[in-house]
Parts: C-alpha cells; structure tokens; sequence
C-alpha cells in the first residue's frame, strides 16, 4: 500500500483532517478537497501542516483523475462517510476504478492496537463511549474514535494506544475492506438510512454486518440474542468469530446460553467465554437507566471483561458512567415539567426506547429530515404515554397524514402543534404541558433541515430550555 502516490481525502472534518495529517507523515502526496467551506479550525491546520487543499469545489480532484491514466495504481480516496455514493465526484472516481476507503480502514493499516468495534442502530454511542470510560478508568491505555470523539486517524498519527475504542456507522463500514475488528459488537438493528440504501433494509443490514468481515476464530462478536433481525442473519450467515450472545433472559430462544443475562435478584450476570462465572452487576447500580442502557452494559461488561478488566473495577466504572450528552439528557425542571434533551435519537427505534422509559405523560417533540421512516412503531407508545405532539421541521406532511390517522385515543385525538423553530417547539411545549409532564425531544429524524447536526439541535433545545428557566 505503500507504494500509492497520493491520497485524495474527500471532506475536510475531523476525519478528512485527520486522514490527511496520517497521509502526510506516511510520504503520500495529499490532496485535501471539500465541496463546501473548511471551517477556520481544519483551514489553518492545512496551512500549518503545509497540506494541499480546495474548498467549495473538487476542480482539482477532476484535473487529477482526468490526467492519471492508471489511477487504480497511483491515487487512493479517503473519502468522508457524509458523502453519498450518488454524488458526481464519487461516480467520477468509481468510473476511473480508483479505490475508495473510509478513514477508519485507511488508519488500521498503521496500528497495531486491538480494536473493539460497535456499530447498530441504536446505543452504539452509549455503549461505545461507556467501553471507553470502563477501560479508561481501570487503566487501560486506550483512545476513542470513529463515529465519535478526535479522528481515529490523527490519534494513529499522533499516540500510541494498545486499544481503540470505535464507533462505526454504516457509511464507514461501507467503505471498509481489509479491516478485521478483534472484537466486533452489534447492538441491534432497525431500519435507518434507508435513503441511503435504496430503500432496501437488506442493504443496511449487509452494511451493519461488514463489521465481521475478516475476523477470525480467535475474535469476538458480541451481540443482542433478542434481536429478530441479527439472530436471522446470523442464521444465514457462516460466522467464524467466537459468538458471545447477551439477552435479559439466561438462555436464547433457541437454548444457546447467554454470556450477559439477568439473575432473579435483579443482578445482571457476566460469564467469560469459557461460562464460567465473572462478576455480578446489580441492576440498581447503574448509572444509566432503562431497559435498553441494560443491553448496552450488557455489551460494555462483556468486552471489558476479554481485555482483562477485573470485575471490582467494571462494577465502579458502570456505577460512575455519566452519560452521553443528547442521549436522554436531563436539562432541567420549569413550573414542574421535566425537559428531557434525546436529539440524537435519529430514528424511531431510538424514540421507541426514549418513549418507553418514561414514566409521566409526554408532550414529544419530533421530525427534522425523514429517512423513509415507519412512525406505525411508536404509535402505540403514543396512544399509552403522549399528551401532546409538537412536529419540527420544514416538512411535517409526513407526520401529519400519519398520526391524523392514528391517533385517535379512547375517543379523543392527541393534538399536534408545529414549529419551524426550535424557540417555537419549546414555546409550543411547555404551553401544552402540565405540571408532573415531560417535555421530550426525540425527534426520530435527522436534522439537516433546520440545523447543522443532531448536536447543534440538542444545544438549541437545551439553550431555549435555560432561557425559559431564567425569564
């Protein structure tokens, strides 16, 4: 591999930046291109570094490929998961049989460290991030990267950890050939992206399990036994890793034993590889709670105990865990509502969950950009738990046929506001609810509509939140 002439990075974020500065200390000619602005940060960091760059155009990209008469041979693309493979410049590439790889398949090939790899499409950011904190706190000299956290690349380029913690979304896994994760975990999986996958689920599916590509008898996959859609594929599917299946109940619906189950004192039970005995974690102890932040200590307990976390120290490190910001984060109590801040719930299963956890009536704030989503899976939750719906989002045509047809609860019909702002959704919030009530940003979509990502339409909730708390 080291024979490539040059690195082409598409995109100039944290991944792309840190793709590059690699590329650079590696001997490759590196060409840096954005079809939008480069924000200042990344900019100066190019001219520090002396990196080639473009913004707002891939002219230089097109002038490359079009001269290179054997590209496959001279030019490789580093390419940001943002990118959809329908794009002009990513067609022009593929026309030319160049290669195309993600950052996390591009940094592997200069590490060494082991890798404990999660993707799914839920909890794969509280699960990843509370790995982490585990490994962190006892000791561990391990770095966070993917999906989440500093580019995994720049920390290839710039430490020297024994383990990565990744967070992988399927975009990544995309473009992801040779990598090979020593432990690889699923967290479940429900229809997302779908636009992304012709609005066909068994494409996101094969994308999910690209994570066990290249493992071997000697790793691990550790994954959720009560999930219809991994336990089908796994039938179908010739898996040579070590299987260690966690579910609540002690065995799988089909007998196989589970390496993480609850005991009948309400003990989540963690055995080794060998179903020998490791530690007991009583649920009470957790500092996440809910049903499915017990799934995901589940997955966490599991892979800390393959690297050695002694069991002393993964019970005090799943007790002191604080949480994932946007991720049923507390924000703050006004005139005795709650407001609950789960912006980076992107999809309806992630809203299922946010919605089952509650204990009060709701009013739920959701929309942003559809994904080809089917809301018929929450609207039970709804009719159970939802005084009110506030929709936000340039288009809310969809959400308006849907629940204007199933909403009806015992005679009366859950009314529905909406809002182009997020100031507006909270106006419209806390004016519908009622002392005891939770406001709920869940939004089930993306949020590319009315903000730049999930964060910054977490910070405006939490913002418009504080601001109403001071007035």
């Amino acid at each position: 591999m080291d024979s490539k002439k040059m690195i082409i990075v598409l995109g100039a974020g944290e991944s792309g930046i840190g793709s590059a500065i690699l590329a650079q200390k590696k001997g490759f000619d590196v060409l840096v291109s954005d079809f939008g602005s480069i924000k200042d940060q990344y900019r100066n960091t190019l001219i520090d570094k002396d990196i080639d760059f473009e913004e707002k155009a891939h002219d230089k990209v097109y002038d490359i490929i079009d001269r290179t008469s054997d590209a496959e041979h001279s030019i490789e693309v580093v390419k940001s998961p943002g990118i959809p493979e329908k794009s002009p410049i990513i067609k022009a590439i593929r026309a030319k049989n160049i290669k195309v790889i993600s950052e996390i398949e591009f940094a592997s090939r200069y590490t060494n460290a082991k890798t404990i790899c999660i993707t799914g499409s839920n909890g794969k950011t509280t699960t990843t991030t509370l790995i982490y904190h585990i490994l962190k706190s006892a000791g561990l000299n391990v770095g966070l990267a993917g999906n989440i956290g500093k580019s995994f690349a720049l920390q290839v380029a710039e430490s020297n950890f024994d383990y990565y913690v990744l967070e992988i979304s399927s975009f990544q896994l995309d473009d992801m050939y040779d990598f090979r994760a020593d432990i690889a975990i699923i967290t479940n999986i429900t229809p997302d992206h779908l636009d992304r996958y012709e609005y066909r689920f068994q494409n996101y599916i094969d994308a999910k399990f690209r994570i066990l590509q290249n493992q071997t008898e000697s790793d691990y996959f550790i994954f959720w036994a009560g999930d219809p859609i991994v336990a089908a594929e796994i039938s179908k599917r010739n898996i040579v890793s070590i299987m260690l299946p966690f579910d609540l109940n002690r065995t799988t619906t089909s007998g196989v034993k589970n390496f993480a189950f609850v005991d009948d004192k309400d003990n989540i039970v963690i055995q080794t590889p060998s179903h020998s005995h490791f530690v007991d974690i009583p649920i009470e102890s957790l500092a996440i709670k809910g049903t499915h932040n017990i799934y995901n200590s589940m997955a966490a307990a599991i892979a800390a105990q393959l690297v050695g976390v002694e069991g002393a120290k993964l019970c005090k490190a799943l007790a002191t865990f604080e949480g994932v910001e946007h991720r049923m984060e507390y924000v703050a109590t006004i005139d005795g509502v709650c407001y609950i801040n789960d912006s980076k719930a992107t999809n309806v299963n992630s809203c299922w969950y946010a919605l089952q956890s509650m204990k009060t009536p709701t009013v739920l704030i959701l929309g942003g950009t559809d994904k080809g989503n089917d809301y018929a899976e929450i609207d039970e939750l709804i009719r159970q738990k939802v005084r009110s719906l506030v929709f936000l989002g340039v288009d809310n045509s969809k959400l308006i046929k849907f629940f204007e047809h199933y909403r009806t609860v015992g005679g009366e019909k859950i009314p529905y506001y909406e809002a182009r702002s997020m100031k507006e959704a909270i106006c419209l919030a806390s004016n519908a609810a009622q002392a005891g009530d939770t406001v709920l940003l869940s939004p089930c979509c993306a949020s590319f509509d009315l903000f730049n990502n999930y964060e910054d339409r977490g910070d405006q909730f939490k913002q418009a939140v504080l601001e109403m708390k001071k007035s």
